[in-house]
């Protein structure tokens, strides 16, 4: 899995970073934002999933995937635990076709440590990007990783660079593993272990026997 360089640790400094490549890259006036979706409220679907293993390493590798509905030029997963690599650049396709696409983002983060930050650019909305990141346990271990996601869009307005940002969006726990007491409960949506009621009945009983 290839490393890039330490991101930056503020969100301050992480954003100052995508200004500063997406100037760069734009050439042009953004078009009419009336007709797309408001960049600060985009809708983003995604999840993660087992990755593809590395050749020579042994980690753990979680894919992750997701689509906006509008154009992104940058974002952010954050996780619970610790990641201890990242892969760049991440694969961009047409939503439609499947295609792959020119569009592409560099990804770069603390090892270990708990975001990887993706500059680039993905043009047109429900493009869908894919990447991995790697993690020291076992994916379907507890606590299992449960990624947020922050997306961020840049644009030239006037000849001024006007960025918005939108989310956090919460990809979920990993597909693929087995239920569990935790199954259902997510970072943002998170719900009491099931099973944990019923044993608590039970732990009451054994007390008014004794």
């Amino acid at each position: 899995m290839h490393v890039l360089q330490p991101a930056h640790r503020t969100a301050t400094g992480w954003l100052a970073a995508i200004v500063g490549s997406v100037a760069l890259l734009l050439a042009t006036p953004a078009i009419s934002r009336a007709e797309e979706t408001n960049p600060n409220n985009y809708n983003c679907l995604g999840s993660i999933a087992a990755g593809q293993p590395e050749v020579g390493n042994e980690e753990q590798q979680v894919r992750y995937t997701f689509y906006c509905s509008g154009p992104v030029t940058g974002y952010q997963l954050q996780a619970q635990i610790p990641l201890t690599g990242i892969q760049s650049p991440p694969l961009v396709r047409a939503n439609a076709t499947g295609a792959a696409l020119t569009d592409t983002f560099s990804c770069s983060g603390e090892v270990p440590g708990y975001a990887l930050n993706c500059v680039g650019s993905a043009k047109a909305g429900y493009e869908t990007i894919t990447g991995q990141f790697a993690i020291g346990t076992k994916l379907c271990k507890e606590p299992r990783v449960d990624p947020l996601l922050t997306v961020t869009y840049a644009y030239l307005e006037k000849g001024v660079v006007t960025q918005a940002i939108s989310g956090p969006y919460d990809l979920g726990r990993p597909k693929g593993c087995p239920a569990d007491a935790r199954s259902g409960s997510t970072r943002l949506n998170p719900k009491a272990p099931t099973g944990s009621h019923k044993t608590h009945k039970k732990a009451k009983k054994s007390n008014r026997k004794k």
